[in-house]
């Protein structure tokens, strides 16, 4: 997966690569190199006393490493630029893919999830791109050079070699097949960490209110503690790799001056030359150090990488037509045609066999008990999910064939649970519809009867909003929701009970006014209260996801027994007639 993943985003950063990967050798020369010019002047100039030699190949040296500075800084520079371009799209690519979920697929993964993928899980891929850029690269190289150049200098010292690398192979071989599922349950536990975390933050006053403080802070230092159990284990692993490896290179190196002592004695081997075959030694060492670090990070990035293809991998249920209608037949016009909705693996459907009209210029309520499928209902209008069974028609067309821009047009839907934005009062009406005018806003906040607290803000249109709204209060969360639709001036209003943090007199006044600017729209009203849509020009009645009843308030007293329970239930029989 990881290898996948990195080929497919490297693959237009060739050239940048291949600069890179020229530098790294040019520097890994170098620095191979040094350690031969050493020798001689050990053997040539330091044992002779030949100082004029010792100078000029000691310039040399200096010029050897001035380029081997100059080709590491320019292959450190194309490597951050690489791996950062590298994690900057495919953040943008799981983006752009969780921005296509339907509201099906956000639920699988989870928000918290998702956040983890997009950020952290990205960061460690690109973590190891850049890892591998400005080291792994080089040891591959310095290991083979250092190889070659060491059997060059002496080939029965190179039997050291012989046996110090398969060694070093197998410890962290060994390591790192325990460290990848440790790395595996790592991510997962810092998903659960992300998740409750954001519980506690976004449900602080659910929190103070039931005066649940302490049982939050045991929730959270179980998760907390789980994480930090699997990261101390993690931890634990990696640090036997780096005394494993020097043990292992202190031992060698021990090896080595020892034997090495013997072949100068014999008259086998020159001083300069046991010089530098210790710097070979230590330079084929510090590759598989450099190898070991990289594979400490190699099951962290890959268990990332799968999480990531995972996310890029998983199709919308929600496609776009692949011959988008741009025009509709008829304008306001929606229907639903025995539609139904099921959830993968549930046994039962949230929605079965659902028929509705609404046509402009009419109020159209859905009412029903808790569960029964109103707000599914109208997320399948706006294709917030498609009906598994049936046809919903907007403007006689499938939403499924219209062009997502029309619909989105078309339909304005007021959540449940209404969300803002960070940024002013203004960029969040603007949210429908970006060229509206100061004059449209105001009209809309009018309409909405959230004018007079907007005018009171410390400047007005202008005036901050907190993320999701968190510094105004329901009611004002909800007006400015529905002013916000109301600028966008869709043929179709879907709300989705947002009208339930408003008190009575709020209620009917922004009903009154709404009724005004919807003349000609297409109204479609979910909501508990009674009082909401007793005097809609039709009332559907949902029961376990079936249309149990239609009709007018009166009617449907009259005949239609859930319906009469629901409105007795809030309301006393003078009440209701």
């Amino acid at each position: 997966m990881l290898i996948r993943l990195l080929r497919t985003f490297l693959r237009p950063y060739r050239r940048p690569l291949a600069v890179l990967v020229l530098l790294q050798l040019l520097q890994t020369c170098a620095t191979l190199y040094l350690p031969t010019l050493n020798a001689h002047i050990i053997d040539n100039g330091v044992v002779k006393g030949d100082t004029g030699y010792i100078l000029t190949f000691g310039a040399v040296m200096l010029g050897v490493s001035l380029a081997q500075i100059l080709c590491n800084i320019g292959a450190v520079y194309h490597g951050a630029r690489t791996a950062s371009a590298l994690g900057r799209d495919i953040r943008a690519s799981v983006f752009a893919r969780v921005q296509s979920f339907s509201a099906r697929e956000v639920g699988r993964f989870g928000a918290p999830s998702l956040i983890t993928r997009t950020t952290n899980d990205v960061q460690q891929v690109q973590m190891l791109a850049l890892m591998t850029f400005t080291l792994m690269v080089s040891a591959p190289i310095m290991c083979v050079g250092g190889i070659v150049l060491a059997l060059g200098l002496d080939v029965p010292l190179s039997g050291v070699l012989v046996a110090v690398v398969p060694v070093l192979g197998i410890c962290v071989t060994l390591i790192v097949r325990r460290l990848r599922p440790l790395f595996r349950s790592m991510q997962k536990r810092l998903d659960t960490v992300n998740r409750v975390l954001r519980e506690q933050i976004t449900g602080n006053r659910v929190i103070r209110a039931f005066v649940r403080d302490e049982y939050e802070k045991e929730r959270f230092r179980k998760a907390n503690g789980d994480l930090t159990d699997m990261a101390l284990a993690t931890g634990r692993l990696l640090a036997l790799m780096f005394p494993m490896v020097m043990t292992v290179v202190n031992l060698s190196s021990i090896a080595v001056v020892w034997f090495g002592a013997h072949r100068i004695d014999s008259g086998g081997m020159q001083i300069g030359d046991l010089t530098a075959f210790l710097a070979y030694l230590m330079q084929i060492v510090m590759s598989v150090m450099m190898a070991t670090f990289m594979f400490m990070m190699v099951p962290r990035a890959e268990v990332c990488a799968e999480r990531i293809q995972e996310v890029l991998r998983t199709e919308s249920s929600v496609v776009p037509p692949l011959a988008p209608v741009a025009q509709l037949r008829s304008h306001g016009h929606l229907e639903l045609r025995q539609a139904g909705f099921r959830y993968p693996g549930a046994e039962e459907p949230v929605l079965k066999a659902v028929d509705l009209v609404a046509r402009p210029g009419e109020v159209t309520a859905v009412i029903g008990s808790t569960g029964s499928g109103k707000s599914t209902l109208l997320g399948l209008v706006p294709r917030l999910f498609d009906a598994t069974e049936g046809e919903v028609l907007v403007g006689g067309v499938d939403v499924r064939d219209i062009d997502p821009a029309l619909l989105s047009k078309t339909v304005g839907i007021v959540p449940q649970k209404p969300y803002l934005f960070a940024g002013t009062i203004a960029s969040n009406l603007r949210y429908g519809n970006p060229d509206a005018t100061d004059e449209e806003l105001w009209h809309a906040l009018e309409v909405a009867q959230a004018k007079d607290f907007v005018s009171k803000l410390e400047g007005g249109l202008q005036a901050p909003v907190a993320q999701g709204g968190t510094n105004v209060s329901g009611g004002q969360r909800q007006r400015l929701a529905i002013a916000r639709t109301l600028v966008q001036r869709p043929e179709i209003y879907l709300f989705d009970d947002s009208f339930s943090a408003l008190d009575y007199a709020t209620d009917a006044a922004l009903r009154a006014a709404l009724a005004r600017e919807t003349a000609d729209a297409t109204v479609v009203i979910v909501a508990q209260r009674v009082a909401t849509i007793r005097d809609a020009d039709r009332i559907i009645v949902l029961d376990e996801g079936r249309v149990v009843g239609s009709g007018r308030h009166h009617e449907l007293m009259a005949d239609n027994d859930t319906y009469r329970e629901i409105v007795l239930s809030q309301l006393t029989e003078a009440e209701a007639a």
